[in-house]
């Protein structure tokens, strides 16, 4: 009997060590937009350095629409077993949330941050047809002709939507916003002359900024980019106080155990060492994110709060 129990015993622990060994499965990670946007190249990129990390395959899935809303929903609902993990971007922790109605997740209650992958930024860039050279020349031209330019943005609610409403705000001018369905046709226009003005992401118009096709005037955070160095930011080149910086990070569901979190956190800030990262930040001029779990809770509680008060006070909606 002494004999049968042990072994009881034996099998049980085993049985108990192999399901706490995570990850025993591949793991899923959720985007919640299109294929080859900033925020999908940012996941399959990780996704390629995180699973070698990890010892599992992770599965990206892009799950597009409902102004960001399906795919969050589905990390949310889902297992809190660290084998559903998704991408959050700024414009769906801390922009849009402020724009839809009804959401059917509560960002703080419904979410685990894990880590912040990138921080980045937006080049403020103009199309090579409009006769403006500076960020304080595009201020005069635009009071001198009000409601006669154009801003373009990859969609209703994203960070160059905000971006070039807060520039707006701060100085004085009168714009028209023109929303695209994503960024690259938004980019296409603003080449031809269509529209005037975008605040788009580096990883998206750097490379059309790098060969003139369109001109940049600044970056829009509160540093310079390091693959503009020689480009002011939107503050030192004449608005002063002006930031609006770009993040994506990785999120679970709450409820995930704090082992599985402090893994996935130790994983990610290892990867955002490897070579294949810092190729691509060196290229782009994003910067590598990393931090604690909680670290990546204060950044999205500080943007959210900013840029609730400025969507509230321009009357920002969802068209």
């Amino acid at each position: 009997m002494r004999r049968l129990v042990i072994a009881a015993l034996a099998v049980t622990f085993t049985f108990t060590a192999a399901r706490a060994e995570y990850p025993d499965r591949p793991i899923r990670l959720i985007v919640p937009q299109a294929a080859g946007s900033a925020t999908d190249n940012a996941a399959r990129l990780l996704a390629a350095v995180l699973g070698p990390e990890l010892g599992q395959t992770v599965l990206v899935e892009d799950r597009p629409g409902g102004a960001l809303t399906i795919g969050l929903d589905l990390v949310a609902k889902s297992a809190p077993d660290g084998y559903t993990l998704g991408m959050g971007p700024i414009g769906a922790l801390a922009i849009t949330r402020h724009m839809v109605k009804r959401l059917p997740y509560v960002i703080e209650r419904d979410f685990q941050p894990i880590a912040v992958v990138a921080r980045g930024q937006m080049l403020l860039a103009v199309s090579p047809q409009l006769p403006v050279h500076s960020v304080k020349e595009l201020i005069a031209y635009a009071k001198a002709h009000p409601g006669k330019l154009t801003n373009a943005s990859s969609s209703n609610g994203s960070p160059g939507h905000v971006g070039a409403e807060l520039f707006k705000f701060m100085t004085g001018t009168q714009i028209v916003h023109v929303p695209y369905r994503g960024g690259a046709p938004a980019i296409q226009d603003l080449m031809a002359g269509r529209v005037d003005v975008m605040f788009e992401s580096l990883q998206s118009i750097t490379p059309f900024a790098k060969s003139g096709k369109v001109h940049a005037l600044a970056a829009t955070a509160d540093h310079r980019s390091p693959g503009f160095p020689d480009l002011p930011t939107v503050a030192e080149a004449g608005v002063p106080g002006y930031a609006a910086a770009t993040w994506t990070g990785v999120i679970a569901p709450a409820g995930v155990p704090r082992p599985i979190v402090d893994k996935l956190n130790a994983a990610i800030n290892r990867a955002l060492k490897s070579p294949a990262f810092l190729t691509k930040f060196a290229t782009t001029g994003d910067e590598p994110g990393g931090g604690t779990p909680e670290e990546f809770a204060a950044l999205i509680k500080a943007d959210s709060a900013k840029w609730g008060e400025l969507i509230a006070r321009a009357g920002i909606t969802l068209e």
